[in-house]
């Protein structure tokens, strides 16, 4: 299958017989070359938790350092 420049380009920078962490992944993430779309990241976290039990369910929010943009009107 043919890729483009920039698919090569950021292939070349992942090692991908290596286990990555998340500060290592991060800046692997920013040296890679931008595309000319908006980009996303998507993270699984396995936390082992069962999610049967009451006392062990998982929730929470994260703070973005950028907004989504859009401002709020009352």
């Amino acid at each position: 299958m043919k890729r483009g420049k920039r698919y090569q380009e950021a292939e070349k920078l992942v090692d991908k017989t290596k286990v990555y962490g998340v500060k290592e992944a991060l800046d692997l993430i920013q040296k890679m070359p931008k595309p000319k779309f908006d980009e996303t990241v998507e993270l699984h976290v396995k936390l082992g938790v069962d999610s049967k039990q009451a006392d062990q369910q998982v929730s929470g929010t994260a703070v973005l350092p950028n907004s989504t943009g859009k401002t709020l009107r009352v």
